[in-house]
């Protein structure tokens, strides 16, 4: 594996899994009234074309940290429509 491949794998990881205590805490508490609807639902649109864009560049730093970060604010979106 190359640097770049390396870095790109590093970054992904860390933008992702910066949204595991979120959803854990939304999960525990059963809590969103802190989270924005509108943005939520802008950052899934965002985080879908950048899924499709790295599926089209076949680059896989992309595509798995956004198919992953896609996954965790689904959940998100879930806790947020069922408790408000």
């Amino acid at each position: 594996m190359d640097f770049t491949n390396i870095l790109g794998f590093t970054a992904a990881s860390l933008t992702t899994i910066a949204f595991l205590p979120q959803v854990i805490k939304v999960w525990r508490s059963h809590s969103t009234k802190d989270i924005s609807l509108p943005m939520l639902v802008t950052f899934i649109g965002g985080i879908t074309l950048w899924l499709i864009y790295g599926l089209l560049v076949n680059a896989a730093p992309i595509y798995l940290a956004n198919g992953i970060t896609l996954v965790l604010n689904l959940l998100i979106l879930r806790f947020k429509l069922k408790y408000g």
